[in-house]
């Protein structure tokens, strides 16, 4: 089975668009067989996709540390769910178990994440595809400074190609698909 990484907020945030679109992508996935990998939350975002793709019948692997998991905040009703000790660890774990990464809106934790990906991507240390599902246009100021970057030749044109980045689920999720690696 493929899976795909899901980085979004431990938060509900104020739209009731981002948790909508975050149920959306746990059905979707469900429904194309596609198994979801997150944080392991029960919580704001993530909570809410893994909830979505165990209704619909899908595989959900939550990577937790142990530090959260302590607060209560780990889900108990997922497919899978490791405890592990630091961040850093859940991090690698979730690319170890990912084919792509789909980004949905979120605080720090969230774009670090995301930027940890791109990075180790842009490095070599994986070749996994990374998308961004822009709900009402949340990533349009992050788009821009990545965009500046380039411009002042701190990111190569190359590497700001490959985000994949769309405001529809299954567009950007058939985008990851055709990529060749997932």
């Amino acid at each position: 089975m493929s899976r795909i990484c899901v980085f979004c907020g431990s938060a509900q945030g104020r739209s009731p668009r981002y948790r909508d679109t975050a149920e959306h992508v746990g059905r979707t996935l469900a429904e194309r067989g596609i198994g979801l990998v997150y944080g392991g939350g029960n919580v704001g975002l993530m909570g809410a996709v893994a909830d979505a793709a165990v209704r619909a019948g899908g595989e959900a692997i939550g990577v937790i540390p142990r530090r959260l998991a302590e607060r209560e905040v780990a889900h108990d009703g997922l497919t899978q769910l490791h405890v592990v000790e630091t961040m850093h660890e859940r991090k690698a774990l979730m690319t170890e178990l990912s084919d792509a990464f789909l980004t949905l809106p979120g605080g720090f934790g969230t774009l670090d994440e995301l930027f940890e990906a791109i990075t180790w991507r842009q490095l070599g240390f994986h070749d996994k595809p990374c998308g961004l599902l822009d709900v009402d246009g949340y990533f349009d100021g992050l788009l821009a400074f990545i965009d500046r970057a380039v411009d002042d030749g701190f990111v190569r044109p190359g590497d700001r190609s490959r985000l994949v980045r769309g405001d529809d689920a299954g567009a950007v999720i058939d985008e990851l698909l055709s990529s060749g690696h997932v």
